[in-house]
Formats: C-alpha cells, sequence, structure tokens
C-alpha cells in the first residue's frame, strides 16, 4: 500500500506479548553519561537538531576513500622495509657514488609499487560499489504536510520519518510508531543480525498506533531521548515525550538497521541512529589490511638479507679502506690504475676513513641484488591469477543460485592452505534455514523412512548399503527432493489417512491434533491459489504444522479466541471443520524448554496440550501416561544419532476447577509489572504442566547444506578445528552439532552457564555487583572443572565438545580467564558458542587468533558476522539467501558451506606450496647472483667495480629468471586435486609450516652460497692466465663477466627445472626462454652503439661464441652446480619423504586404487577423538 491515506489492514493474528511490556529503572538514566541522545521526531532540520551534530546515514566498508588512497596504499607498500631500502638506494643511485645508471635502479621501485598499488584500487573499487548499492537503496520518507517521497538510504538524518514496506529493510535502527496492524505489531526478520530466521514480533507504544494514514504525521511532532550509540543488540532504554505525556521505550519498539519487515504491509517508524551509529554498524569493526603469515615472515627473512648485505658491505668497507690508507707509501702507488694520487675524496689515502665510509654506501647498493625486489610483484602477480583461478572453478559453482566462488582480495591466498581453525556462523552458513519433518514415534510405533544427511554420509563411507525399519535396502535417492518445503516425510502407514487402520489411531489421531494446535504460526490463504502458507516463529514450528497438513490436518485459521482446522474424521473417513477455543499460551523460553496451550474443544472439554524436551518432559509425564516410555526413549536416542532434533508431545485433560485456579493465578502473573514477572509466569504454569499423558516424538532435519557433514569430516581428516559461534539457543546449536557430526553419542558435553538457582535468586534481587561476582565466580569455576576433566582423560580416545552460552562467555573473555578458556577449549575436538553476539563473535575469534598464533578462518552469511569475519586471518562470506553483508566484508565469497572442501584442500594447499616455493626459489636465485658480484669485488680490492654491465643487473630479475618463478607460482602441483580431496592430511604441511621452515629457508640459501662460489671459482680458474681464443688474447672483464652471468641463467633456471613436479607447456616456455631471451638480448644489446651498449658491444658475437672454453665451461659448471641438489632431492625421496611425495609415490607405483595401501598413508588423519562421520564411524567401532 503506497497510496496517501492507504486503508489500514485488518487481519486475524495473535499477539504473543504483552501490550506494553514492564521495563527495569534503566529509565532512570535517561540524560545521564550513555544515555544522552535526544531525537526531535519529524523536524531533523530544527536549529537544536543541528547543534546535536549527529552523522549520516552512509556506511561504508572500503579499506581507502579517495582522499586517503594515495598515502595510505604508500604506506602500505612502504610497510614493507625492501621497498623503502629500495627507495633509499634508488635516491643514492643519482650521486656519484652509484656503481651503475640511476634510471636501471629507480625505475624498477616504480614499476613494483605502481602495480601494487594499482591492484589494491581495483580491490578496493570492487566494495565501492557494493557500498554505492546499498547506500542509494530508496525508502519513503515524510517531506512536509503529511506527503511521503522516496530518497536513498544515504540522505536519512536522524529525526526523519519514513514508511517501509513489506519485505522491504530497515535503512536505519528505528523507534516503530505505527504498522498495518490496528495494534501497531509488525514481524521482523532479523537473519541479517543474529542469523535467526524466526519472525520477531515489534509492537509500537499505543500513544502513536493510531497513525496509520501518512497525513496524520503533517503535524507529528515528539521527543525521544535515550541511549547513547551501542553495540548491544538486545537492550534499547529510552523515553517518548508526545503530547505532554512520557512514555517509556523498550527493544519491542526498535527495528534495527538491515533487518527485514515481513508480514505486514508497511510501518512508519522515526529515525534514532544512523550510519555508524546503529547498532549493526556498531558490531562491525573498519575492513583490516591483513597480510598473511608467509609475507610477514618474509619480511624477516628480508631482514637476515639485510643484515648480510650490510655484513658484506661492512667487511668490504674496512678492507678497503685499510688498502686506501696503504696505497701511497714511500711515494709508490700499490694500485696505480685507481689514480689514488688524482681522486677525490672516494680514493684517497689521505682520507682513508671518508673513503671506506663511501665505499659502505657504494656496496650497499652495489649488493641490493641480494634482496629481490622483484620478488612482491611477482607475488602480487601471481596471487591476482591464482584468485582468478578460484573464481573460475566451476567446482566451487553453485549453478542453483547462479553464483560463483570470488576471492574479493588476493592477499591471503597462501593463508587458506594454513588454516588451523575454522569459527563458522550456523544458520545460513552450516544450515539452508529449513526444517524438514522426517520421522516421529507415535504410541511406541516408530514411522518414517527418510534418511538423514548424517545417515547418507555414514553409509557411503563405510561402503554399508542403508536399511529402512523392515530391513529393506533404502533407496538413497533419499536425496529425493520433496515437493514441500518443511515435509520429507514417506511412509505409506501413515500417509493419505491409511493412518485409520493402525492399531493405536486413537493416539495417532491425539498426536497430529497436538502438531496442528500446539504452536504459534500464522496462516495465510493465497488468493489466486488457495494455498495456505505459515508463518511460524521458528522453522520447525512451521514444519510441524505443514506435516499436520499434509497427513489430514490442516490448520487454517486462526482468531483472537480460536484456532480452525481441517480434520480427517476416523468416523466417516472425510474432511471436517473443527474449531477449538484458544484460552492460554505457555511460552517456550530456554529453561522452560516446553511450551502448552490450553484450549476447548467442541465437546467442551478442557485440553492442555505440551510440547518440549524429552529432558523436561519426561519427568511430568503421570504413573499412567507412560505406557509407551521405553520405546519411545529408544527411538529418541536413534533419532540423536541420526542428528535430528527431537521434542515429546504430550497431553492432559483438566477439570474445570483446576483450570479456574490456575487461570486466575496465570492472568495475575502476566498481568505483574513486577522485575520477576517472568519467573512467575514459570512458576504458575510449572504448576499445570504434570500428570500429562505421552503420546510420541517428532523428529526433524534442520537440514544442512548439500555436502555439509562430508565438508566437516574432510576437514577434520586434514587436522582443522572447527568451532561453531551462533546467536541461537544451546537447543538448537547442539542439534545441528550432531547433525553435521561435530557432535556424537559418547562425546563428552562440557556445557559451561549461568542456569543456577543462585544466580537466578541474584537476578531476581537486581544486585548487579553481586550478579557479576558471582557469575563470574561459577563460570571460573565451571572451567577448573572442564581442565581437570581434560586433564585426568589424557593419554585416553576420549573427546570432549565444550558447550557455553552467551552469558558466560562474557565472562570467560575477561582479561584474567580468556586464557583459561581458550585452553580448555583448546583441548576440545569441537566447541560451539552459542548466544552470541557480534561482539562477543569478534572477541573469540581475537582470541584464538593471538592466543594460539595460528591462522584462524571465519565464515559467516549475515551483518551479524560482520565482525568475526574481520577480525579472522581469513574473512569467507557466505552469499546467501539474505543480505550481502557478510559477504561485502569478507576476503573470499562462496555459495555454500561445503565448497569449503575444495576452496582450503585443493586450492589452499596448492597457494600455499606454489608461494613458498616460490620465495624460496627467489632468495636462492638472488644469493646466487648476489654473491657472484661480492666475490668479484673482493677479487677487485674492493673498489665498487660491479660484475656486469648495468643493464645485465638490471634485467635479472625482469627477463632472465622470474618467468620460471611466476609459472612455478601458478600451475605447479605436487599432487592432483583429486589426491588433494582423497588424502586430505596433506593440508597439515601448510598447517605446519613445513615448506616455508627456517630450515628449508636456510636450505635454499646456502644452496645458493654453494652454486655462486663453483660459478665464480670455475670461472676464475677457468680463465685466470690462460688465452681465451686463437690470437692468444685473454679475457677482460667484459667477457668474464658475459661468461659468469650465461652460468648463473643456466644453473638458476636449471634448478628451478628440477624443482618443479608438475610441468606445462607454459613452465617449459617460460624456464627455457628465459635462457633462449638471454642469449637473444646478448646479440641485440651488443649490437647497439657502444655508447649505450658499453661493455657489452658485440662481446657476445665476437668474443664469447666462437671460444669453444666459453660453452665448455657453462656446462661444466651447470653440472657442478645442480649435482648436490639433485643427489639431496633423490635421498630425500627415496628414504626420508614429506607426506606429500608419499601421495606421489602412491601415484607413481600405481597404487592409487588400492584401498589398503591408500588406507595405510591415510589413516594419520584419521582419529577418533576428533569429529566428522570417519571419526563417529571409528569411535562406533572402538566402543564396540
Amino acid at each position: 500500500m503506497s497510496g496517501g491515506d492507504a486503508p489500514k489492514r485488518k487481519r486475524l493474528h495473535f499477539k504473543f506479548s504483552c501490550r506494553n511490556p514492564s521495563v527495569k529503572d534503566d529509565s532512570l538514566h535517561i540524560g545521564g553519561p550513555g544515555f544522552s541522545r535526544v531525537v526531535f521526531c519529524n523536524e531533523p532540520d530544527r536549529y537544536e537538531a543541528g547543534l546535536l551534530k549527529y552523522g549520516g546515514n552512509y556506511v561504508r566498508t572500503t579499506k581507502y576513500t579517495l582522499a586517503n588512497f594515495f598515502p595510505k596504499s604508500l604506506f602500505e607498500q612502504f610497510r614493507r622495509v625492501a621497498n623503502v631500502y629500495f627507495l633509499i638506494t634508488g635516491c643514492l643511485a643519482f650521486t656519484p657514488l652509484a656503481a651503475y645508471s640511476a634510471v636501471s635502479a629507480i625505475l624498477p621501485l616504480i614499476v613494483v609499487i605502481g602495480t601494487t598499488m594499482i591492484k589494491e584500487a581495483v580491490e578496493d573499487w570492487g566494495r565501492k560499489k557494493q557500498d554505492i548499492k546499498v547506500n542509494n537503496r530508496k525508502v519513503k520518507v515524510h517531506c512536509s504536510n503529511g506527503n511521503f517521497e522516496y530518497t536513498v538510504w544515504k540522505n536519512l538524518r536522524v529525526g526523519n520519518i519514513v514508511k517501509v514496506e513489506k519485505d522491504g529493510f530497515f535503512p536505519a535502527d528505528l523507534l516503530l510508531l505505527s504498522s498495518s496492524y490496528e495494534d501497531a505489531i509488525c514481524y521482523v526478520e532479523t537473519m541479517n543480525l543474529d542469523g535467526e530466521t524466526n519472525l520477531k514480533l515489534k509492537q509500537a507504544l499505543e500513544a502513536t498506533s493510531h497513525l496509520h494514514e501518512e497525513s496524520k504525521f503533517q503535524d507529528f511532532k515528539a521527543l525521544v531521548k535515550c541511549e547513547d550509540p551501542n553495540a548491544n543488540l538486545y537492550t534499547f532504554v529510552g523515553n517518548m515525550e508526545f503530547e505532554e505525556q512520557q512514555y517509556s521505550l523498550t527493544p519491542q519498539q526498535l527495528l534495527l538497521r538491515d533487518s527485514k519487515l515481513r508480514n505486514t504491509d508497511y510501518i512508519y517508524g522515526v529515525v534514532i541512529f544512523t550510519g555508524n551509529d546503529t547498532k549493526v554498524i556498531q558490531n562491525s569493526m573498519d575492513p583490516p589490511s591483513k597480510r598473511s603469515k608467509v609475507e610477514k615472515k618474509m619480511d624477516r627473512v628480508i631482514y637476515l638479507l639485510f643484515f648480510i648485505m650490510f655484513l658484506l658491505a661492512f667487511v668490504g668497507s674496512i678492507i678497503f679502506g685499510i688498502a686506501t690508507r696503504k696505497d701511497l707509501k714511500d711515494g709508490r702507488m700499490k694500485r696505480w690504475y685507481l689514480r689514488p694520487d688524482d681522486i677525490d675524496i672516494y680514493f684517497s689515502p689521505k682520507r682513508a676513513p671518508a673513503a671506506a665510509f663511501f665505499h659502505f654506501l657504494t656496496a650497499i647498493m652495489l649488493y641490493n641484488y641480494l634482496i629481490p625486489i622483484s620478488l612482491y610483484i611477482s607475488i602480487e602477480i601471481v596471487k591476482v591469477l591464482q584468485s582468478s583461478f578460484i573464481n573460475q572453478d566451476l567446482k566451487m559453482y553453485y549453478e542453483e543460485a547462479d553464483k560463483p566462488a570470488r576471492a574479493r582480495t588476493s592477499n591471503l591466498n597462501e593463508e587458506l592452505g594454513q588454516v588451523d581453525t575454522i569459527l563458522s556462523d550456523k544458520t545460513g552458513t552450516l544450515t539452508c534455514n529449513s526444517m524438514e519433518f522426517l520421522k516421529c514415534s507415535i504410541a511406541g510405533i516408530a514411522y518414517g523412512r527418510g534418511v538423514t544427511g548424517v545417515e547418507r554420509s555414514m553409509a557411503r563411507r563405510s561402503g554399508s548399503p542403508l536399511l529402512d525399519d523392515e530391513g529393506h535396502i533404502e533407496d538413497d535417492s533419499a536425496d529425493r527432493k520433496s515437493s514441500i518445503k518443511g515435509f520429507n516425510f514417506v511412509d505409506e502407514r501413515i500417509m493419505h489417512g491409511k493412518w485409520l487402520k493402525e492399531p493405536r489411531a486413537d493416539v495417532i489421531l491425539k498426536f497430529l491434533r497436538l502438531l496442528a494446535i500446539c504452536h504459534t504460526a500464522i496462516p495465510e490463504v493465497n488468493e489466486a491459489t488457495g494455498m495456505i502458507t505459515y508463518e511460524a516463529e521458528s522453522p520447525d514450528e512451521a514444519a510441524f504444522v505443514i506435516a499436520a497438513r499434509e497427513i489430514g490436518f490442516e490448520f487454517y485459521k486462526r482468531t483472537q479466541t480460536s484456532i480452525s482446522l481441517h480434520e480427517l474424521d476416523p468416523i466417516s473417513g472425510t474432511k471436517v471443520d473443527r474449531s477449538y477455543k484458544f484460552l492460554n499460551i505457555l511460552e517456550f523460553n530456554s529453561s522452560r524448554k516446553r511450551m502448552s496451550i490450553i484450549v476447548r474443544n467442541e465437546e467442551g472439554k478442557l485440553l492442555l496440550l505440551c510440547k518440549g524436551a524429552d529432558s523436561v518432559m519426561f519427568e511430568r509425564l503421570a504413573k499412567n501416561g507412560r505406557e509407551f516410555e521405553e520405546k519411545t526413549r529408544d527411538h529418541m536416542d536413534e533419532y540423536a544419532n541420526a542428528g535430528l532434533r527431537t521434542l515429546v508431545l504430550a497431553y492432559r485433560e483438566l477439570d474445570e476447577e483446576e483450570y479456574k485456579v490456575f487461570n486466575e493465578e496465570f492472568t495475575e502473573a502476566k498481568n505483574s509489572i513486577s522485575v520477576d514477572r517472568d519467573e512467575v509466569i514459570d512458576e504458575v504454569a510449572e504448576k499445570i504442566e504434570k500428570n500429562l499423558i505421552l503420546l510420541g516424538a517428532t523428529a526433524v532435519e534442520d537440514k544442512l547444506q548439500n555436502g555439509v557433514p562430508e565438508c566437516i569430516d574432510k576437514l577434520a581428516q586434514a587436522g582443522i578445528k572447527i568451532w561453531v559461534l551462533t546467536g541461537d539457543k544451546m537447543e538448537t546449536a547442539i542439534n545441528i552439532g550432531f547433525a553435521c557430526s561435530l557432535l556424537r553419542q559418547g562425546m563428552k558435553q562440557i556445557i559451561i552457564n549461568l542456569e543456577t538457582p543462585e544466580i537466578k535468586a541474584l537476578e531476581k534481587a537486581e544486585d548487579k555487583a553481586a550478579i557479576t561476582k558471582a557469575s563470574k565466580a561459577s563460570v571460573i569455576h565451571q572451567i577448573n572443572q572442564a581442565k581437570a576433566q581434560i586433564t585426568a582423560s589424557k593419554g585416553s580416545s576420549d573427546a570432549f565438545a565444550l558447550i557455553i552460552d552467551g552469558k558466560s562467555l562474557t565472562y570467560a573473555l575477561e582479561e584474567n580467564v580468556k586464557n583459561m578458556f581458550l585452553e580448555i577449549a583448546i583441548g576440545c575436538a569441537s566447541v560451539i558458542c552459542c548466544r552470541s553476539s557480534p561482539k562477543q563473535k569478534a572477541l573469540v575469534t581475537r582470541l584464538v587468533k593471538t592466543g594460539t598464533g595460528k591462522t584462524t578462518l571465519g565464515i559467516g552469511d549475515g551483518a551479524n558476522d560482520v565482525g568475526m569475519l574481520q577480525e579472522a586471518d581469513i574473512g569467507v562470506g557466505i552469499s546467501g539467501v539474505e543480505g550481502m553483508q557478510a559477504v561485502m566484508s569478507s576476503d573470499i565469497a562462496i555459495a555454500q558451506f561445503r565448497f569449503l572442501e575444495r576452496l582450503l584442500l585443493v586450492h589452499g594447499h596448492w597457494c600455499y606450496r606454489r608461494i613458498t616455493s616460490m620465495i624460496c626459489y627467489f632468495f636462492y636465485k638472488n644469493i646466487t647472483f648476489g654473491i657472484t658480484l661480492f666475490l668479484l669485488e673482493s677479487r677487485a680490492s674492493f673498489s665498487g667495480q660491479p660484475a656486469y654491465n648495468d643493464w645485465y643487473m638490471s634485467l635479472y630479475n625482469v627477463f632472465f629468471s622470474s618467468l620460471p618463478a611466476l609459472a612455478l607460482g601458478l600451475f605447479d602441483q605436487d599432487v592432483s586435486a583429486r589426491f588433494c580431496l582423497k588424502f586430505p592430511l596433506l593440508y597439515q604441511e601448510g598447517v605446519q609450516n613445513v615448506l616455508f621452515s627456517w630450515k628449508r629457508i636456510i636450505g635454499y640459501m646456502i644452496n645458493g652460497l654453494y652454486s655462486s662460489l663453483v660459478i665464480f671459482f670455475c670461472c676464475i680458474k677457468a680463465f685466470n692466465h690462460q688465452s681465451f681464443r686463437k690470437g692468444g688474447e685473454v679475457v677482460g672483464l667484459d667477457i668474464f663477466g658475459t661468461t659468469m652471468y650465461t652460468c648463473v641463467v643456466w644453473v638458476v633456471n636449471c634448478q628451478m627445472a628440477i624443482s618443479v613436479s608438475y610441468f606445462t607447456l607454459i613452465q617449459h616456455l617460460f624456464t627455457w626462454g628465459s635462457v633462449v631471451v638471454w642469449y637473444l638480448f646478448l646479440l641485440a644489446y651488443g649490437a647497439i652503439s657502444p655508447t649505450l651498449s658499453t661493455t657489452a658491444y658485440k662481446v657476445f658475437i665476437e668474443a664469447c661464441a666462437p671460444a669453444p672454453s666459453y660453452w665448455i665451461i657453462t656446462f661444466v659448471v651447470l653440472i657442478f652446480a645442480i649435482i648436490p641438489y639433485c643427489v639431496y632431492k633423490a635421498i630425500r625421496m627415496r628414504f626420508f619423504p614429506m607426506y606429500h611425495q608419499m601421495v606421489q609415490w602412491i601415484r607413481m607405483e600405481g597404487k592409487s586404487e588400492d584401498p589398503e595401501y591408500c588406507r595405510i598413508v591415510r589413516q594419520r588423519s584419521i582419529r577418533p577423538m576428533t569429529v566428522g562421520c570417519t571419526a563417529r564411524r571409528e569411535a562406533s567401532r572402538h566402543s564396540a
């Protein structure tokens, strides 16, 4: 409805909360510190409002702005110490101290930094476009004279009146004024905030509920005073002054940004918090500048190379200074060729210390080839192209939603191969946000032949067929999709009215009737098709109502006093209409773990219908109501093992007198405005929810996304720990834990919560200091108990699961407790944090990241996960059903959780191995090249004489050695994708960082040192005192340098070829092409005028090429340089293989299809004390 005076919507609905809920005395703080916000409703242009200077509604997730891009991006580049060094040497190259031309020194740095800045700008522009899309969404805002016009979100200001229509997102934090319903209620979906899909009921103040028409806002004025912006999603304290009356405000009136209006035609609200002041943004953090651990370690290696370089320069300068001082002795010149008698300060024997200092600066510039400047640009290029491989991987493309994987930043590719802990959201990440009614137990008989995802996964792995209840092989096309959302129940004994022929049809009737009545769902009739759909407060409740409808008990109408069904009459076998008078509802909460409804049927009988958790229901059964208890318990255990969520259903008939007494007490409790109102209501309900008669139990599958159990199983086998951080209730989280095999039967659960009688008593007394002290003490006590339990079980195969709620987590994350909490969490196979706020998710992530020092990955799909994703080393956003906030703040976006398996085990492993191998090769080739410069200079009396032509040196890292490294970083594979998934423990090579350990790095450096010594001394010995050509000419520096450079090019490229595990055409082209390009360069550069080519003028075509010794020396040096590495590699492969080399042996020997052989290699990754389907099966086998 978008007209000016639209008719208000009147739909029969049911109110599930009090009209004006009581508030605590926090309202007394209004106007004090932390409660100083003042909002002039409908007067955003008022003078006093301008003085408050509240921020606008524009939000951004970008790393840079137009104003700070250049300085901030430059700062990012010069955080790398190597870039700072090359900037300094580039500036020094313009002085007479330089051993080469200034252009050849500064140009590589400009290219490196410029390319990286362009890459950063392109990536941030992608985030900017997402921000533009969100900030330019439109909403109706009151302009003047009762007129509402569309404006973009970013233009909203505090005090604006806005109109949000059905299925629209709230553009800011709004105070609800009225809605399309008479009593100003609305239904809100908060999935983007807390991950929950169930609808929340909000209700405006009665004083503003009459504002249904746009025209009524022409003269509307009110003053709101409330709390300052904060991150707490579940509290709001304030008051409203309206028409000279003051009204208290509660969270019931607050509509949060990015939540969605559902089932309501429209609402009117006033903007309270905008932009960065909104609660969802308060729960997020600025996008951090993330750097991978490999890159940080690479910086430390660069520091080591700097130390070596400065040491060489220092030693050389000392020797040079001593030699310079002795140059003129008794009037004789020892180094006459340096002309010390006719020179400035640089070689003056009279100023030897100054000459030594200037030589030190020259040496610093000359030896800078030890520092691989092209390494940074090469890594940037490789990472961008690796990201494109991730983006184009069809096996991570979700066809149903047309969503490919998308790497939103390329800085963290290698981190994907080093993840130690995954911190995952639940709703929308592990699950599909849907429930399916799958099985039930009625009167001690199990019904339903559906197969859960957990059962299917375990059967596939064990190779055993699935059997139904009668022992028949189950068709695993139980991947079959039901055409009815929420209903996947298959059993011919009950469907299509056949339940009437069952032996206990009377119990089945009561069971189905209870499902159809005991709920808070609201029916909606599609006028075009006549189909009835349901809006329920939780997905499982919707599944129950749908199940009852499909079996024959259709709930179709609800009024404030009655519930109407189309029932299958057991006598006539036809559908009849029956109405039940609604009397009371006893709501579900986390302490009660049950809900009940009291109705009067058409025969006048009073019925209490109850459903709840087995832990509270069985103890409430009457002695004569336990007929099916034993069989029902057995069935529920089976359902739990299959990962299903179970509820017990029971009922009782009430007599009139008992109900009369209860109703009086219950009405009095509901009308109470005391602080302990909820506890009083629970106590009254407790009195009547007893002596129940058991009917049976339901089993619904909290439908996991496809492949989640299998994915978790593979990740667990890879040694990755998985934590679940969810805003859901503990019971829901535990059930999902079982469904996805994070929890299993036999696993010891450590539950930390504050549901103790002592703390509840303190809460009633409202002694905040005492509550805080007692709560913290309780959490510490529970943590110590858990620690003792875990310590006592060391050496056994016992697996522990830690489950903690949000209240306890608040104290567990305090400074003096968090390390104790982390210690027990690390000792558990799985960790589930329930009722976690977005801030707590981020804090837990930070604790794991800093406390363990290992790589963390956060994965989620909603705005409530943004803080977690940004705090984690890697943030993975699920592009789910609703909202793009998580994706916009993530480093990588995928469409389904199951794609995480391939992202980490395949792309992560490859990227880590490729980049670390490439970096090690860069260190090797630069040390090989740089040490030859030092050796030649030492032979030239440390005079600053370079061994090679200027452009030889400048192009070494561009054309003659870097391209093979790029090919290695892009295409090399130690094993194929199939073997990465078949042997998940390969992934631990990245977690343990074995391919970039100091041992391996130093090994590459030593190999580089050896290669340089071989090259230099072989060339010196070969050319020393020997004629080089037929004419008897000996070699000069130009020929010697060219020969030595040729040896360097051959050695480093052949070394690269030996290191490659998987050759492609491109690798052949780059490796051997680099050698060919060197010879072509010699020809082309040597043909240029000697004023430009200097020492390279025709050196190859006239001197080197015709001389046999040039070719012989190159071949001999190559053999001597690479033989030691070949021998080492062969011995390592044969006698001390790494895990990936073991897998390579399997492939080479053709054992990849031998199950026993593969099992032996794979068995190290399967442990009964871990999680996953395989560990579940192993634990069952061991217990048997």
